[in-house]
């Protein structure tokens, strides 16, 4: 029994160890030499069929053909060796993760806001009304200005004018030369807070109880209005002026009580005669913080203009800081009714830098 190996050169090692011939070239390659028979090399063998021997099967055979075929066994067997089954790596079982919704709720839509509805009395003109005070003797009547919306807006408050009429006139004069529209109109633009104005009535001027105006005034009316009307009742927010006579009565009774009003308006003010040093008396008594704002004006031809001019002198003789105002004019309705309009803005202007104090 024979077996042979064959080599991937090509040749053929026969099993007793003999020198391997190059086929191809014929000569005899001293580099080659045979390999040791390998026991598991020989277990793949296998067994040959018949009795004939290499040199018989080499004899049959030309040599071109023997090389041929021996190349090829040769690249079987290197081929068979190379592919040897590989192990089949597992593959990982690969989760796939897939992406979940996140739901975030729909909030819930507000309610509607429900929109004010404006107050149609912001648009109508103010009230004026009669009143009395009849806890004095005689009683002081009066007339009030109350600004639009004073019966709705029931929580607010607000600052007060007292405005008082000339000599020979009643309490509607200052109605009359329009404050009640002027007073409206600038409320309506913005250019004014709301505020309330008292006329009140001098009509005993001429009679002896006429000479009590000043203590009705002070020590009845103002108390009664503040209990009465949603007034601020403090100083700063309450103003006195007047016109001929009204205007000698405020600078007298502004002067006597300067914690009580914050400014005083004096338009063509008949100061009274002989009252030239009291007045002056009055003013240096009042300490400089505590002295009230003061408007003073006159026309050029007003037949009280001496006496008026003599009192602005005191006032800068003093350092009593004043608003002076000499217009074209004599002392009389036309006169008032042509410069009320900055009258009224002199008296806001303090109320629109404060305009609730509280």
């Amino acid at each position: 029994m024979s077996y042979l190996l064959v080599g991937a050169t090509g040749c053929a090692y026969p099993l007793n160890g003999e020198t391997c011939a190059y086929q191809k070239s014929g000569r005899q390659d001293s580099n080659l030499r045979p390999l040791a028979p390998k026991a598991s090399a020989l277990a793949g063998l296998r067994h040959a069929p018949n009795s004939l021997s290499l040199p018989s099967i080499m004899r049959r055979m030309s040599t071109r053909q023997a090389t041929s075929i021996a190349a090829i066994l040769s690249l079987l067997i290197i081929l068979s060796a190379c592919s040897a089954p590989q192990e089949s790596i597992p593959t990982a079982a690969s989760t796939v993760s897939l992406p979940t919704a996140t739901v975030t709720p729909s909030p819930s839509p507000a309610p509607p806001t429900a929109t004010p509805t404006p107050l149609t009395c912001l648009s109508q003109p103010g009230n004026v009304e009669r009143g009395v005070v009849n806890a004095t003797k005689p009683p002081q009547e009066y007339l009030i200005y109350l600004p639009p919306c004073y019966n709705e807006l029931t929580e607010q408050r607000y600052p007060v004018l007292y405005l008082l009429h000339g000599q020979t006139y009643t309490m509607d004069q200052w109605v009359r030369l329009g404050v009640p529209q002027i007073v409206d109109e600038m409320f309506f633009t913005g250019e004014s807070v709301p505020f309330i104005v008292i006329f009140p009535d001098d009509s005993f001027w001429n009679l002896p109880s006429g000479f009590g105006f000043g203590e009705r005034l002070v020590g009845a009316l103002v108390p009664y209005i503040d209990a009465t009307y949603r007034t601020i009742p403090d100083r700063e927010h309450r103003a006195l002026g007047g016109l001929s006579r009204g205007g000698g009565w405020a600078a007298q009774l502004g002067f006597e009580n300067p914690g009580m009003f914050g400014s005083l308006g004096l338009h063509s003010p008949a100061i009274f005669k002989g009252d030239g040093l009291y007045v002056e008396k009055l003013v240096r008594a009042i300490p400089d913080e505590s002295r009230p704002r003061l408007w003073l004006d006159t026309g050029d031809v007003d037949r009280e203009w001496k006496s008026i001019i003599e009192f602005e002198e005191m006032l800068t003789r003093n350092d009593y800081s004043h608003e002076f105002r000499l217009y074209l004019g004599d002392h009389s309705e036309a006169y008032w009714g042509a410069n009320v309009d900055d009258y009224l803005r002199w008296y806001a202007h303090a109320w629109n830098e404060t305009p609730d104090g509280r």
